[in-house]
């Protein structure tokens, strides 16, 4: 198994900008799981209250755990040279049956630093497309959506 993670070279992100682009695509598929199966526990019961800590479950692929956690946690970081090249991306995932939000994930710019809106909302907060990352996937599956795009240089 192996995760995926198409970022665009148009918007020319710094290194740093890159690096925390490429973190929230990889983190959006356990964070999404984190916040859906949200029975967290509440373990501060023996600690003081400045040592609050939380416990959360939720439920793992056994093929996951064994080919991905516990395993080297395999990634290929690819570019996709624009916008429309990026949700090319998208569209080939949803030819295989991937659903956004679940198996894969945009990732949006709030525009804070170095980026330049690309889409203004109603409340007039803007956003910019940067990545699409993919939870863990099988190698065919994830060659199938990474054969179109070269790694990132």
């Amino acid at each position: 198994m192996r995760q995926i993670i198409i970022a665009r070279k148009d918007l020319n992100m710094s290194p740093g900008k890159l690096a925390a682009q490429v973190s929230h695509a990889s983190m959006a598929f356990i964070s999404h799981k984190i916040r859906k199966h949200t029975n967290l526990i509440d373990c501060s019961v023996e600690l003081n209250e400045s040592d609050l800590k939380y416990m959360a479950s939720f439920p793992i692929d056994p093929q996951e755990w064994h080919e991905w956690w516990n395993g080297v946690f395999t990634k290929t970081v690819c570019e996709a040279k624009n916008f429309n090249q990026l949700m090319k991306a998208k569209t080939i995932a949803e030819e295989l049956g991937l659903r956004e939000g679940i198996d894969f994930f945009l990732i949006w710019d709030a525009c804070l630093t170095e980026l330049t809106p690309e889409i203004v909302d109603e409340n007039g907060v803007g956003r910019t497309l940067t990545c699409i990352g993919f939870r863990p996937l099988e190698d065919e599956t994830a060659w199938k959506i990474s054969k179109k795009f070269q790694l990132y240089k």
